[in-house]
């Protein structure tokens, strides 16, 4: 019997236009943990759905523990043993634990549903196949984000045929500590012989976990790595974007100007008390776990909010946002954590979107000139790498990375000088991140107050000049990043560590 268990060869996959798979290669070995990698736009994406019978291919084979697929189709697949965990839960509030393993392929006796031994084996099966214990009588609103991934592991896998399982960005809306417990897990399973595909942005999670991994660039094979240790990612990143990133970050040296954004003892239903400022050409990070706060705050300072009291001031001059139109006006712009539903209109063109906030300086008499506003959106294109290159595209069809620069896009055509940025590279590969990151460091030279709310303690210390933390609501610490580590920023967000805020 052979090592591999899965051998995709040459698979081919075109939509109009667009070449997504040119001859990639993927194979996966019996009981190892495989990582596939790549920029947006990479085909990662296309790959799995083309595994999953989502895409049909244009050409190559799939075969799978020794036997050739003569037809890919979700339910061929499934019976070859394929299970995939995909990013989004999908899991019903008000059901049990045991409801949603088995939901869809409940047992049954002659009497009926069979809930106790359900029960029974779904508790069985977290704590000898995931390591963990939890209870069947649990419904799912009263689990954690990582006992629901757990949940959603236990029903791909309940009925013990799983041969391999696709792991389809898993950690995205984890914590560390979370990420912890899946990563656990995810061992436990490769103990019991299972193979898994680990499909992910963080390369540190590559590094960590995987045996072997596959890189993707342009839709093609970049590179297999064989042996993976923690000092792989640089090499990984070189094939991913075919150059090498000599830094993630910009080099940072900025001169404080005059307050351009203050907030003083701001109060909301989330968070109470709080207070800051941020001048022109600085980069300002928020730094906070979920239910922190953080996110309140920047919905409360953009106008989707309204506090119960405190002052915002832009320039020294009080305001108070009844909207977000109104915070536009005041030169505020927000790039917000979750574009694809609040940045983006995904069913107009690139043009339309990057025009979406200025339509007046494109207009004339309430009717829009549409070669003006064409031209500013292929210039925007130019200046922002917007791939592909074509305005008139749909922005659904955008990669993650280039959705995000269509956003930004809209606002540096508006010319806000105050940037809110939520999430800016969530979702994001790291080409794209080196490119938004100096074009962010290129707001701030220009005299732009920017403020940066992010869960990427890394991303915060690189690219911003102080970091405030919030903890329940409160902001408990402010802190220079110079020389700040990753592991005490962490501690201070996790309430591990106290620091006086600086005054």
């Amino acid at each position: 019997m052979t090592d591999t268990l899965l051998k995709m060869c040459d698979i081919t996959k075109s939509f109009p236009g667009v070449l997504a798979l040119d001859a990639v290669d993927l194979e996966v070995e019996r009981g190892e943990i495989h990582g596939l990698v790549g920029e947006n736009g990479a085909g990662k994406s296309t790959i799995i759905k083309v595994l999953a019978g989502v895409y049909k291919a244009d050409g190559g084979s799939v075969d799978i523990d020794g036997e050739t697929l003569a037809d890919v189709t979700p339910r061929s697949v499934h019976d070859a043993g394929v299970r995939f965990i995909h990013q989004e839960l999908h899991l019903v509030q008000h059901f049990t634990v045991t409801e949603s393993v088995f939901m869809g392929q409940e047992e049954q006796t002659l009497l009926g549903l069979s809930a106790r031994a359900m029960r029974a084996k779904a508790e069985a099966f977290f704590e000898t196949a995931l390591g963990t214990q939890l209870s069947g009588k649990t419904l799912i609103r009263d689990l954690g984000i990582a006992e629901r991934k757990l949940v959603q592991i236990a029903r791909a896998l309940i009925d013990a045929k799983a041969k391999l399982v696709v792991f389809d960005e898993p950690t995205a809306p984890l914590t560390s500590g979370e990420t912890d417990k899946l990563f656990a897990a995810i061992r436990k399973l490769k103990e019991q012989g299972i193979a898994m595909i680990y499909v992910s942005h963080y390369l540190a999670e590559i590094t960590d976990i995987c045996d072997r991994v596959t890189v993707l660039r342009n839709g093609q094979n970049a590179g297999r790595f064989d042996d993976v240790f923690d000092n792989s990612a640089p090499a990984m990143i070189s094939a991913m974007v075919g150059r090498e990133i000599d830094e993630l970050f910009p080099t940072t040296e900025h001169s404080a100007a005059a307050p351009r954004l203050e907030i003083q003892s701001l109060c909301a239903d989330a968070f109470n008390d709080v207070s800051l400022t941020v001048h022109r050409h600085e980069i300002v990070g928020i730094a906070g776990l979920v239910g922190s706060g953080r996110e309140d705050l920047i919905d409360t300072i953009y106008g989707l909010k309204a506090p119960s009291s405190g002052t915002l001031k832009i320039d020294g001059i009080a305001q108070r946002f009844r909207a977000p139109s109104e915070a536009v006006a005041a030169g505020i712009a927000l790039v917000p954590r979750d574009r694809r539903h609040d940045g983006l209109v995904l069913d107009m063109s690139v043009s339309d979107n990057v025009n979406l906030a200025a339509l007046d300086s494109v207009s004339r008499w309430t009717l829009e000139n549409r070669r003006a506003s064409h031209a500013v959106a292929t210039e925007m294109s130019e200046t922002l790498d917007i791939r592909p290159r074509n305005i008139a595209a749909t922005a659904r069809l955008l990669s993650g990375g280039n959705q995000q620069k269509v956003v930004l896009g809209r606002w540096l055509n508006k010319g806000a000088d105050i940037f809110i940025l939520d999430e800016p590279t969530v979702g994001v590969d790291v080409g794209a991140k080196v490119e938004i990151y100096q074009h962010i460091e290129n707001l701030a030279k220009d005299g732009v107050s920017v403020l940066v709310s992010s869960s990427d303690p890394g991303e915060l210390i690189g690219l911003c000049d102080r970091i405030l933390v919030m903890l329940r609501g409160k902001i408990v610490a402010e802190v220079s990043t110079t020389d700040l580590g990753v592991d005490t920023l962490v501690a201070l967000t996790t309430g591990g560590a106290v620091q006086e805020v600086a005054v």
